[in-house]
């Protein structure tokens, strides 16, 4: 494999069954729908690079999500130990991406400035947006921070060779998406910046929203950093599980 060229793994540990009108904004169908959660892997041979941090049991279980695994156990059957990751990209501060830092002692979290300024800001208590987060994960980044464990981006950042973060906002504020080298070249892990290929492909904007025109925007960019269309990875949808290789049960890779 060329240096720093990278396989990317997604690694499924939840789901929920949810409707479109949840998924699409301004879509009052309610067609049935579901959401896959994943994390991801960036691994080139010498290092590995983790996307987010899904959720813990006790909070899926309380938001009503069906828990398949720990996403230590998901990350474990490609060899991935938590423990050692050094690099840990935090897309947003959404419940859903920030819940197991505690798995990642060793790890540096790669955040945009944004995203901590509003969330730990005057209107991340409003009912609009107090849903999407636990404040004991926000409360446990700003720890981080004063421990030096914190690197703050404020827009487009190498956060190891082949791999850069890009602030595109939309989602949250602060919503971050990761360019990524490939033997085929450029990836793109969109996370929430696009839940599912229909968001992009069809610039149809998820629901949960911190600023409408922005969500478009960072489709046109996810458009414009991919070398191919199917080098763009979505954050939440099932299919992935379908146009990716397998590896294992809820495990498959972009080679």
């Amino acid at each position: 494999m060329p240096a720093s060229s990278y396989r990317i793994y997604a690694v499924q540990y939840a789901r929920r069954e949810t409707n479109s009108s949840e998924c699409f904004y301004g879509d009052y169908r309610r067609e049935p729908m579901t959401m896959a959660y994943f994390v991801w892997a960036l691994r080139d041979g010498e290092r590995t690079v983790v996307v987010d941090l899904g959720f813990t049991e006790p909070v899926g279980t309380r938001r009503g999500r069906t828990f398949t695994r720990g996403i230590d156990a998901g990350l474990a059957q490609i060899g991935v130990d938590p423990a050692a990751v050094e690099d840990v990209i935090v897309s947003h501060f959404h419940y859903d991406h920030t819940g197991n830092h505690a798995l990642f002692p060793q790890a540096r979290f790669h955040v945009q400035a944004a995203e901590m300024a509003f969330c730990t800001g005057p209107y991340a208590g409003k009912p609009a947006f107090r849903h999407s987060a636990e404040p004991d994960d926000v409360a446990a980044f700003v720890r981080y921070n004063y421990e030096e464990r914190v690197r703050f981006v404020e827009g487009e950042a190498e956060v190891a060779p082949g791999v850069r973060v890009h602030h595109v906002g939309g989602h949250t504020a602060g919503m971050q998406i990761v360019s990524v080298q490939t033997a085929r070249g450029t990836a793109v892990l969109t996370s929430d910046a696009s839940h599912y290929y229909a968001n992009f492909e069809q610039d149809r904007p998820f629901n949960t929203l911190h600023d409408l025109p922005g969500a478009y925007r960072a489709f046109t960019r996810i458009r414009e950093l991919a070398d191919a269309t199917d080098l763009i990875v979505p954050g939440h949808d099932p299919l992935v599980l379908e146009r990716l290789q397998p590896v294992a049960d809820g495990i498959v890779l972009l080679a």
